[in-house]
């Protein structure tokens, strides 16, 4: 593979990380969080929030997938590189099997089935969140980035790991909910967002 389609790849998974940042944004604390907020008002008053937001997340779901082919694409001959693509393609089909959960919201008539839709929504996508996370351990291996970018990837991917076993495992995790949510919140920030920038910048040029 020549330089300039080396380029167009990174130039593509850096969009395509953009993407997904601003998609998950809205889809997130604009539309989810209205919904646990004020559920029967929002699926009554503003509902078209509520299905842009699953447009949102299907889209994310959309560029995640095209984020995994520019890497396997970029790093064809890596050892790692398949096991990296399969569990990035794992957590964005269930991130569209879980918006079904989320569309469901529209056709519910309380706010306990509203909430109990979200809450199967978020479940899916805290399991698939896990693979994401070996995902971005796999792939702090495989990119030729700065270390410290490697790092945080790293770090990011360990944090949605035992986020997601704590979630499981621990009875109370919502007496620790806002320390959990820091933890995974500031690695994966700033590993994530620096990749994308990194991307955009110089990638492809020397993988």
């Amino acid at each position: 593979m020549n330089t300039w389609n080396k380029r167009r790849l990174a130039l593509i998974a850096g969009f395509s990380y953009l993407a997904i940042f601003f998609l998950a944004i809205f889809a997130n604390f604009f539309a989810l969080e209205a919904m646990i907020q004020n559920p029967l008002e929002t699926i009554s008053e503003n509902g078209h929030i509520v299905r842009l937001g699953v447009i949102a997340f299907i889209l994310a779901a959309v560029f995640d997938t095209v984020v995994s082919l520019a890497f396997y694409h970029l790093y064809p001959d890596h050892p790692l590189t398949l096991s990296s693509f399969c569990f990035r393609i794992i957590h964005a089909v269930m991130m569209a099997i879980g918006t079904f959960a989320m569309f469901m919201t529209l056709y519910q008539k309380t706010s306990e089935g509203i909430l109990y839709q979200i809450e199967i929504f978020n479940t899916i996508w805290l399991i698939g969140l896990f693979f994401f996370g070996i995902h971005l351990i796999l792939l702090a291996r495989i990119l030729r980035i700065p270390k410290l970018i490697s790092i945080f990837l790293s770090l990011a991917g360990l944090v949605y790991i035992l986020d997601t076993t704590l979630h499981i495992i621990l009875q109370n995790y919502k007496l620790y909910e806002d320390l959990f949510l820091a933890m995974v919140a500031i690695p994966s920030i700033l590993g994530e967002m620096s990749l994308s920038v990194w991307l955009l910048w110089k990638g492809g040029k020397e993988a």
